[in-house]
């Protein structure tokens, strides 16, 4: 199976969970408990550079690369930021460095986060997009290099 087709999937079960709830204030609380449900990151992760910049609250993020693939884990002080950080997670989690680079990501759209989330919130999901997305760029030169 193709790995691309994946995030889509995945971006399309969240869009599916998001379409079962009428209000936004249901839509906050979902996302809240998405939060509490991602693991902790180990108090070593939590460190200066590891923290996601352009987010208003603090965030952690950290890549693992194994078998072609990356896995990250990441961690907020804010709820609503750490619900949103764990659907990334979720969606982007275990692709290669090409698929995480291409995935579109049109759920946040979709589920309604850009005009439902404040400015500064909006730029903080961008923000750990983009870190996340850097960090597959980063692993793909590692490999091309590796394999000259």
């Amino acid at each position: 199976m193709n790995d691309h087709k994946k995030i889509e999937e995945t971006e399309k079960e969240i869009a599916e969970e998001f379409s079962l709830f009428d209000s936004w204030d249901d839509k906050y609380e979902y996302i809240i408990d998405l939060g509490k449900k991602l693991l902790p990151l180990e108090e070593k992760y939590k460190i200066d550079e590891n923290r996601v910049r352009g987010c208003q609250s603090t965030v952690w993020l950290v890549a693992d690369y194994r078998g072609g693939k990356i896995f990250y884990k990441a961690e907020s002080d804010a709820v609503i930021v750490k619900g949103l950080i764990s659907m990334l997670v979720r969606v982007l989690s275990g692709q290669t460095p090409d698929d995480i680079i291409q995935a579109k990501l049109n759920f946040i759209q979709e589920i309604g986060m850009t005009t439902h989330l404040a400015q500064t919130r909006s730029n903080g999901l961008l923000a750990m997009v983009k870190q996340m997305k850097n960090f597959a760029l980063a692993f793909k030169v590692k490999d091309s290099v590796a394999s000259q």
